[in-house]
């Protein structure tokens, strides 16, 4: 895997990022916090635990720290404040992103799970994990957006890259 391959995978994730946000933007805080059929429970809770796991990846890939806790959807009362913190995160991965190497990609990152169990993974894996949960996350994201009237179009890759 190349820098040039993450950062693509990473300016996707961004682009789907903004299209799920900026559709979100049109729905009331009732809709927003309002419980639904999805693994984190609403859209709010989908967003903010696509927000605190690239959060806790970043941490983990850039300084070894191992929080032993995500950062709770309690945490955003409202669109505005998550869309806040995804900027600074965005721009904290972006530069850190940036800062690599090619070599870099192979170095095993040591750390704990939320359980506190030792892992270990190359980095390069650890970023794809970020991008690849995000797919997850931002397909139930999108789906519930569409039920609200607020689609947020085509996030397939193909369509980013076209």
């Amino acid at each position: 895997m190349k820098k040039e391959e993450i950062l693509t995978l990473f300016e996707y994730t961004r682009w789907v990022n903004h299209k799920v946000l900026e559709a979100a933007g049109g729905l009331t805080t009732a809709q927003f916090l309002a419980p639904a059929a999805i693994s984190q429970g609403s859209l709010r809770g989908a967003l903010a635990h696509a927000y605190a796991v690239e959060a806790l990846y970043r941490q983990r890939c850039q300084s070894g720290l191992s929080p032993d806790s995500l950062i709770l959807e309690s945490k955003f009362s409202d669109l505005p404040a998550l869309q806040t913190a995804w900027r600074q995160e965005q721009m904290a991965m972006r530069a850190y992103l940036e800062s690599l190497e090619d070599q870099d990609l192979d170095a095993v990152i040591r750390y704990q799970s939320l359980a506190g169990e030792p892992r270990q993974h190359k980095l390069w894996q650890m970023l794809l994990q970020v991008v690849n949960h995000g797919t997850q996350t931002y397909a139930e994201a999108a789906l519930l957006l569409t039920q609200f009237g607020f689609s947020p179009g085509n996030i397939d890759l193909i369509y980013f890259l076209k």
